[in-house]
């Protein structure tokens, strides 16, 4: 009898743990954030038009428009939200620890990136480009490219920097500088023909100075913008990328308009009305 019924509660025990996994389900970090009343955002404070302190030393920017966001999506108000500054080598750390819900922090999507953290759908859809001085002789990208080893660029130092420079203009001087203000100096005094930056920077800096600058009118080195949440939480990711598709196809998309126009000068045209854009 005790044999029998150490097989019977061996198989009862079985069940259990067949059964408990499905009962105890990890609660999902939507379920988390709705219960706690705001949303935790891990993003910068130093890199304009993303993420910087202005008048006020309040927080604002593309990223924080972001978030915001889908702060909206979660509890209809996007203020609800609170921001854990940090610096770039933290916004996978952070996200990994929890000690953010997400991070939205102009994240280049890469794969080897996407291994330690999930990524959602991209927001923006960065890239290289040229500006000149407004009055330059230069009118553009063609024109530069025509005058070949004639021109001088100004570009943020790094190991790639002349590859970089030279996958557009091949024949162009390099000058590389260990500041991004350096590059904009040495357009404004004359020392360079047209900086290479990224375009989202010449964007803003057209949008805040207008008539100084102009944008050589070609772009190139593609890299995508994301935020990050934690891996093995479907729930949460699926949430974020609803809030997100939805700022830029659908219901929220007015806000999403708004901010790009503010930030990047461009009128976004709006979602064709019928067949669903993703799939043309």
């Amino acid at each position: 009898m005790r044999f029998a019924s150490k097989i019977a509660a061996a198989a009862s025990g079985a069940l259990l743990l067949v059964a408990l996994p499905v009962g105890a389900q990890a609660q999902s970090k939507l379920d988390e954030v709705l219960a706690r009343g705001h949303l935790i955002v891990g993003t910068g404070s130093t890199n304009a038009p993303w993420h910087f302190k202005g008048e006020g030393d309040v927080l604002q920017g593309f990223d924080i428009d972001i978030a915001k966001i889908v702060a909206k999506g979660l509890f209809d108000d996007p203020e609800k939200v609170e921001f854990v500054l940090q610096a770039s080598d933290a916004r996978i750390p952070n996200v990994v620890t929890d000690k953010v819900d997400i991070t939205c922090q102009f994240m280049t999507v890469t794969a080897a990136r996407a291994q330690q953290i999930a990524v959602t759908i991209p927001y923006y859809r960065e890239g290289v480009g040229l500006m000149l001085p407004a009055g330059s002789q230069y009118a553009d990208y063609a024109a530069l490219k025509a005058a070949g080893s004639a021109v001088t660029i100004s570009v943020l130092q790094n190991v790639y920097a002349e590859e970089l420079v030279h996958q557009a203009l091949p024949e162009a001087r390099v000058d590389q500088y260990d500041a991004q203000d350096l590059i904009y100096q040495a357009l404004d005094a004359g020392r360079a023909d047209a900086a290479v930056t990224d375009q989202s920077s010449i964007a803003w800096l057209l949008v805040q100075q207008p008539g100084k600058y102009k944008d050589g009118g070609y772009g190139w080195s593609p890299q995508t913008y994301a935020c990050a949440v934690k891996r093995g939480d479907q729930e949460w990711l699926n949430f974020v990328n609803t809030a997100l598709h939805e700022a830029m196809t659908g219901v929220e998309f007015n806000a999403y308009a708004a901010s790009f126009k503010k930030w990047f000068g461009v009128d976004l045209p709006p979602p064709s009305i019928g067949f669903p854009v993703e799939f043309k």
